[in-house]
């Protein structure tokens, strides 16, 4: 088997990286991040009991 030329490696290793770049800007538009809610911030003030009840 013939050793590739320069130019064949170069197009392939920047064929590989368009395609890396391609899933994963493909992955994150199917897949937004989704921002939590800060739960404690939205749920009403609970009463505090006392752990030891005098």
């Amino acid at each position: 088997m013939a050793p590739l030329s320069d130019r064949i490696a170069i197009l392939a290793i920047a064929c590989t990286l368009g395609v890396v770049a391609a899933l994963v800007f493909w992955f994150v538009r199917l897949h937004p991040a989704q921002e939590l809610p800060l739960l404690w911030r939205d749920s009403p003030a609970l009463e505090r009991h006392p752990l030891i009840k005098t």
